[in-house]
């Protein structure tokens, strides 16, 4: 039995202060606080970037794929931290290193987004993460986020 556990739609909205049409998580399947995450999102035709990138040959844009990956590795940080977005408590982006792109994600795909919890140091917690269509590996990336420091 898993020690993580899953999240539907509105348990996302809850914990993530995306909203269409950025909010790129459609389901977690497990989370595990302070170790791993592992989410979905369905790419279907009617995503607002499709029309733009590419006509005629359709495909996600790779920073969309890493803001996938970020977004399941925001809600693993709030799950970890155990707090939820609010004017005081947000994660934003502080780097990512390593981004690599294997194939390209079309409409009608299941991209499954995969965080690990790697550590945290000095307020900035560290993530490896992987994004795969199926048994195959499209994206990755190390991912560093920090809270907002509110004056």
């Amino acid at each position: 039995m898993s020690e993580g556990f899953p999240m539907d739609i509105q348990a996302i909205l809850a914990q993530l202060p995306h909203r269409y049409p950025f909010l790129l998580v459609d389901r977690v399947v497990e989370c595990v606080p302070g170790k791993r995450i592992h989410a979905l999102k369905n790419v279907t035709i009617n995503e607002p970037f499709f029309p733009g990138h590419f006509p005629g040959r359709p495909t996600m844009p790779g920073v969309m794929i890493l803001e996938a990956l970020a977004q399941a590795a925001g809600i693993l940080a709030f799950k970890t931290a155990g707090v939820v977005p609010d004017d005081k408590s947000r994660f934003y982006f502080v780097a990512i290193d390593g981004a690599r792109f294997r194939k390209p994600v079309v409409p009608g795909d299941q991209l499954a987004l995969k965080a690990t919890f790697d550590r945290a140091m000095r307020g900035i917690w560290k993530f490896s993460t992987v994004a795969t269509v199926g048994d195959e590996e499209v994206a990755s990336a190390t991912m560093m986020v920090a809270p907002e420091v509110k004056p």
